[in-house]
């Protein structure tokens, strides 16, 4: 009798895998929110001082004008770098950077992108990521950690002249910086597709499951 109910309670509430636990879950979007936060108030900043020939519309930048968009991407600045760095710390430390996004290696990539130019690409398992999403991952970490040093460098040349030199001098940090920009741009529109074309992995970024 008492299988028989243990049976029954097992059939009744079936155990969830966790997709995305807590931790990530809450680190991505504020990841998130920081990141646009910066973007916008960095077209505002660029729009005062432009490094090409075009100008970002007002209506899709934050400040309203060159100090206000120095204060929103100064106070975002600081919840991206605290909040990123937390993210690094706690996805070496727990393993999961090394789980999920390794190995990669060019062939798989090569494969995968294959089979996603002919919707041949499995989404079946949301804890597995394929090679592109890995080699994507792996490189807007990069690009994450460069956008800061580069953002540093152009907010303090003099105190941190050590590291405007890396970049070569302060004009080329400002184009690496906006680089970074246009490649992290590119990064959420990827994203934010494969999304909306995959909506239980949105699911699971919400709830976890």
């Amino acid at each position: 009798m008492s299988s028989i109910a243990a049976t029954e309670t097992t059939i009744a509430t079936p155990q969830t895998k966790v997709i995305q636990p807590a931790w990530v879950r809450v680190m991505h979007w504020i990841n998130a929110v920081a990141m646009i936060l910066m973007i916008m108030s960095g077209w505002q900043i660029y729009n005062a001082s432009p490094l090409f020939d075009f100008r970002f519309d007002r209506s899709i930048t934050l400040g309203g004008w060159l100090g206000g968009a120095l204060l929103w991407h100064f106070a975002a600045m600081w919840l991206l770098m605290l909040n990123g760095l937390a993210y690094l710390v706690t996805g070496l430390a727990t393993g999961r950077f090394r789980r999920k996004l390794l190995p990669v290696s060019p062939a798989a990539v090569i494969a995968d992108v294959k089979a996603a130019l002919t919707f041949k690409l499995s989404h079946g398992d949301l804890t597995v990521y394929n090679a592109v999403q890995k080699l994507l991952y792996l490189g807007i970490i990069l690009v994450g950690i460069v956008v800061v040093l580069s953002g540093l460098s152009i907010w303090k040349p003099v105190q941190l002249h050590w590291l405007v030199m890396l970049f070569g001098d302060y004009p080329a940090a400002r184009y690496v910086h906006f680089v970074c920009m246009a490649l992290i741009c590119a990064f959420l529109v990827i994203h934010i597709l494969l999304a909306l074309l995959v909506p239980k992995s949105l699911r699971a970024m919400i709830i976890g499951r």
